[in-house]
């Protein structure tokens, strides 16, 4: 079995500071690089920015600096949103980078080679904002402007010489992959919308331009910049070391096991991506997943809207680990989503709090109380302490086999109903009123205590810090941590000693109406 694992965020765009849609996508990544890990796979896990393009251009010219200093400024705050999100990404690339540009101008020169690369003259509708090109049927009267049906941008004329890439080529072998990799787009709504999109007819796609200066020059004619979007999609491959393919990051790690991004960028990864990777002879990424907006009200936040949401505000008032769970819990996993305070409360207060924080509090409290602040050593379980403990051994292999289809919904509600299952356990085993039978006692601590454990240990990727101190009650470290280890309910150590637990949660004193 292949134990590497590569998944990649969007690179995003630093024309403006972070929002809460670029935390939200990077988070998820998150998880499953965690998840991946604890399950035993060697990760890259790859962020950055893309930092090419007029939008970049025409944003550092109104703040009269260079476009490279703009880019080096905007570009730290999502590096410094990396370690304030908690990211355990093994890479940041950012497309100023020289290795970057060396991979764009290779692609560039195999595609040529090819005979996919020719020069003609564009003229149409061209979004800045949106760097994307139009027809005119993707477009509408809007206020005496045009603008894009689907992003609301407003769209410019354009009328220039440039490099096409043959894409119309490619429509019957797109469809054919799609329909022999029935896994490469999901969720399945997004394939349905790729498919149409592709069987509507591609026309040869511009991928070059003159007008502007900020971007990769294209080999050989220095008059023309590479399209931002052919520029920014090799990211997932000049971090890699393409076109180096004897290079071990390469031969480990490519084709991508998965590229999350937000569903507006869905066209650009997959059909323009696929089909350049085909043009180019290089093996296709293994999925493109196209979540959905994290929305601000019931509109998608925009920095024209006004109505941006800064996670950093949000992490400073509740803390990272809070957001973490809100956004894998609250929001249903490829569907639009809110962030939605009273709700982010509640799953503090309920879910965190109450259900993970106490449970670890009591169990311990009372261990250290009745057994000496030792693991018991004595037990002996009997049917109902079994399948509490078997209910993670069952599971795993189910529990891996949705991680690899992105059904995040069903790792949470697992360990929601383990909470549950947990607390009602204890509860109803009352070990306080077990104190005349020491056996039973010590198998009902040893079994809740273990359930602790296995319940943190799949509670890492999602709230890591929190985990880790809940883990401390074992002297379980983050090195420690092996998801196999779920499989063997016997894994705590017998007369170990455990350490008291500190308030993992506060809750937070919700206002009366």
């Amino acid at each position: 079995m292949n134990k590497n694992f590569y998944i990649t965020t969007p690179i995003y765009y630093p024309s403006a500071k972070p929002h809460m849609g670029h935390a939200y996508s990077s988070i998820i990544a998150d998880f499953f690089a965690r998840f991946k890990r604890i399950d035993g796979f060697n990760v890259n896990f790859l962020t950055g920015t893309d930092e090419h393009g007029l939008k970049i251009q025409r944003a550092a010219e109104d703040k009269k600096i260079e476009p490279l200093k703009f880019c080096d400024e905007i570009s730290q705050t999502f590096r410094d949103l990396s370690k304030t999100l908690n990211l355990t990404n093994t890479d940041f690339i950012r497309t100023t980078e020289k290795r970057h540009k060396l991979s764009v101008e290779a692609l560039w020169k195999e595609l040529k080679k090819n005979g996919e690369i020719y020069l003609s003259k564009y003229s149409g509708w061209y979004s800045v904002s949106d760097e994307a090109f139009y027809s005119d049927n993707e477009i509408e009267d809007f206020e005496g402007n045009k603008q894009a049906i689907t992003s609301k941008s407003k769209v410019e004329w354009v009328d220039e010489e440039s490099y096409f890439f043959r894409l119309s080529k490619w429509e019957k072998p797109l469809l054919d992959y799609y329909n022999n990799n029935p896994d490469f787009i999901s969720p399945s709504s997004r394939k349905n919308e790729v498919i149409s999109f592709v069987k509507s007819g591609l026309k040869d796609l511009s991928v070059s331009r003159k007008s502007f200066s900020w971007g990769i020059k294209v080999p050989d004619d220095k008059d023309h910049v590479i399209y931002v979007w052919l520029d920014a999609l090799t990211n997932y491959l000049s971090a890699i070391n393409y076109p180096n393919t004897d290079d071990s990051l390469y031969q480990k790690f490519w084709p991508a096991n998965i590229h999350l991004i937000g569903k507006d960028i869905l066209r650009f990864h997959a059909i323009y991506w696929p089909a350049f990777l085909l043009a180019a002879k290089i093996p296709l990424p293994k999925k493109v997943y196209g979540h959905g907006w994290i929305l601000s009200g019931e509109e998608k936040m925009s920095k024209s809207k006004g109505n941006i949401l800064d996670p950093i505000e949000i992490v400073n008032q509740y803390g990272i680990d809070p957001l973490r769970y809100y956004l894998i819990k609250e929001v249903s996993f490829g569907n639009d989503g809110n962030i939605s305070q009273e709700r982010l409360e509640d799953c503090i207060n309920s879910d965190l709090a109450n259900n993970f924080g106490n449970l670890c509090q009591r169990v311990t409290a009372f261990t250290i109380k009745n057994c000496d602040s030792k693991i018991p050593s004595q037990v002996r379980f009997e049917n109902e302490d079994l399948k509490i403990l078997d209910n993670f051994k069952l599971n795993l292999d189910l529990i891996r086999k949705k991680i690899d289809n992105q059904d995040i919904n069903f790792y949470i509600d697992f360990i929601v109903n383990s909470l549950f299952e947990a607390n009602k356990y204890f509860n109803d085993q009352e070990p306080w009123n077990k104190k005349e039978d020491l056996l039973r006692l010590n198998t009902i601590i040893y079994t809740t205590l273990e359930i602790v454990r296995k319940i943190s240990f799949m509670l890492y990727p999602i709230i890591p810090e929190s985990a880790l101190k809940a883990l401390k009650i074992f002297q379980i470290n983050e090195k420690q941590i092996e998801f196999a280890t779920l499989e063997n309910h016997n894994y705590l150590k017998k007369n170990s000693n455990i350490k008291k637990i500190e308030i993992l949660f506060k809750k937070i004193e919700k206002k009366n109406d």
